[in-house]
């Protein structure tokens, strides 16, 4: 006997047909047909089957040659190659002979001063930030009256390339808003070992200039950045060389000193890479 607790499960509906009139297999209703009205079924073009409007076929606008001048085109695709094999070649003779650079040649970078000795760098990172290949590395730090190194409130501490890295794209030189990085001419930048090829800030520092002051030291007095940056400044002044007199009285950049040539030291990167260049011409000469 049943459970009569439980509800019982009604028994299925049986399929009726649906008329010719309704939707075709596959769910789609027919296209109705407007042959006279007279309600016949016109089939759906299959998948693929649609008509689409012909594309436009391309024409060229050249005008086509003819005659030989279509037998001897080839040929004239390699004028440039067939007129240079019988020009005589020239070979650089490097390093005993040393060819100048183009003018906008991109070859190591540079740190520059303004006129009165101060650094043009205040520290921004923007070229590090624009560095595509994370060559640069730049640590900013504040200005202080006893540690004016550059106009404004800060100035680059440390200031880092690694030439491993580094493509020589000169995008750094565009983003740079003080025009205090540049890219030089120097391209003879080899060296034995990895460390060698980093160069620090006192690698990239544009050699002191007469007239020049090394830093630190104050701004000229009654000046501004925007000043130094709209290049006003021509050259240090008396209140300068007084305010390093005081505070450093054997500055070799002071009048009657050694000059900026014995204040421009290179770092030990740098001296270090002058001495293998050195080696290398010197070994490579005939």
């Amino acid at each position: 006997m049943a459970d009569e607790s439980k509800p019982q499960r009604r028994p299925a509906r049986p399929a009726t047909p649906r008329p010719a009139s309704g939707r075709a297999a596959g769910g789609r209703r027919p296209a109705a047909s407007s042959a006279g009205g007279s309600g016949a079924v016109a089939p759906r073009p299959a998948a693929g089957e649609v008509d689409a409007p012909a594309t436009p076929t391309f024409e060229s606008r050249i005008p086509k040659r003819s005659g030989l001048a279509e037998v001897f085109a080839p040929v004239g695709g390699f004028g440039v190659t067939l007129s240079n094999m019988f020009r005589p070649t020239v070979t650089e003779q490097y390093p005993s002979e040393k060819v100048p650079s183009k003018p906008r040649y991109h070859g190591r970078h540079q740190l520059n001063r303004y006129a009165d000795g101060l650094e043009k760098c205040i520290g921004c990172e923007l070229c590090a930030w624009a560095c595509p290949a994370d060559a640069i590395y730049v640590e900013g730090a504040e200005n202080t009256p006893e540690e004016q190194r550059s106009p404004g409130e800060r100035y680059g501490r440390v200031y880092q390339i690694n030439y491993l890295r580094c493509i020589f794209c000169g995008l750094c030189i565009e983003a740079c808003p003080t025009r205090a990085l540049t890219m030089t001419n120097d391209y003879e930048l080899a060296g034995p070992t990895r460390k060698g090829l980093i160069y620090e800030k006192q690698d990239l520092l544009a050699p002191l200039r007469e007239g020049m002051l090394a830093a630190p030291h104050p701004m000229v007095e009654g000046t501004t950045d925007t000043d130094y940056y709209q290049g006003k400044i021509t050259g240090s002044t008396e209140a300068q060389r007084a305010w390093v007199a005081e505070h450093r009285p054997d500055d070799p950049t002071l009048p009657g000193g050694a000059g900026p040539e014995a204040a421009s030291e290179p770092g030990e990167t740098a001296k270090e890479m002058a001495r293998i260049v050195a080696g290398a011409t010197k070994q490579g000469r005939r």
